[in-house]
């Protein structure tokens, strides 16, 4: 599993001029099955880092309400930043489910497959199987310790954020790898374009991994534009969001949301 690159030089709070340019919520999402387990301690310490690349999880504004999904949901990295509401299913296996709570959590982990054991035995983030391997303290509000692996049903709900987006820039020349947190609405990212100080075009970035967005151009120092499209369809323009003679490991936040 991935870990999150070097710590915050800065956080530079901006109010940026930004464009809501398009699209709107999509529709309700059904629910599904799927099964879970947990990870990381009472604490959720063990769950810092992660294959989203979001760091420290408490810093980010992520918490202890938290999982890493299986192969099928994380999607390379495409369902980082999502949410989703989960409750344990009492018509499959009364025993270990807490009756009539939910808990919503947001994906920045990713669980490997063990394909050593089989899929109903270990190998629960083995494909085609839909799996979330849950913070401990997000999986108690739902599942009884002692059973260890729970029935689930589940559902995709808009994810609710304090506060704007936030862009953390790392790498180096030639290669600008942004970090995309505090992602509202649909959480996750389809695509996501770059535009510096010295040019009058739009260049797209590309999915490095997990919430990793790069660019192989040479914009370090330039005041920098960013405009993203996330996977409900809904644009928003980040106008001048990084001002001139950034640095890397500085993080920009801005003061608009996804809705």
């Amino acid at each position: 599993m991935a870990l999150a690159p070097g710590q915050v030089i800065a956080i530079v709070l901006l109010t940026a001029g930004y464009t809501a340019l398009a699209g709107s919520p999509s529709a309700p999402f059904v629910w599904q099955r799927a099964t879970a387990t947990f990870y990381g301690g009472a604490d959720a310490s063990g769950t810092m880092g992660g294959a989203c690349e979001y760091g420290n999880l408490y810093d980010e504004g992520y918490g202890t309400r938290s999982a890493a999904l299986s192969t099928v949901l994380f999607n390379d990295g495409a369902s980082c930043g999502q949410c989703y509401k989960i409750a344990c299913d009492r018509k499959i296996d009364p025993r270990w489910c807490k009756p009539g709570v939910t808990v919503t959590i947001t994906t920045t982990n990713f669980c490997p497959p063990n394909n050593a054991l089989p899929n109903d035995n270990g190998g629960w983030c083995n494909t085609p199987r839909a799996h979330f391997d849950m913070a401990q303290p997000a999986w108690e509000k739902i599942g009884v310790h002692r059973g260890g692996i729970i029935p689930v049903m589940y559902q995709r709900v808009p994810c609710v954020k304090k506060g704007g987006v936030r862009f953390k820039i790392n790498g180096h020349d030639y290669f600008n790898l942004v970090l995309v947190t505090n992602v509202g609405a649909a959480g996750s990212i389809k695509s996501m374009d770059v535009m510096s100080s010295d040019s009058k075009d739009w260049a797209p970035m590309s999915r490095n991994w997990g919430a990793n967005w790069y660019s192989l151009a040479y914009l370090s120092g330039k005041q920098l534009s960013f405009r993203i499209t996330n996977t409900d369809g809904q644009t928003i323009l980040f106008d001048k969001i990084v001002p001139s003679g950034w640095k890397f490991g500085q993080t920009f936040a801005s003061k608009v949301q996804f809705n």
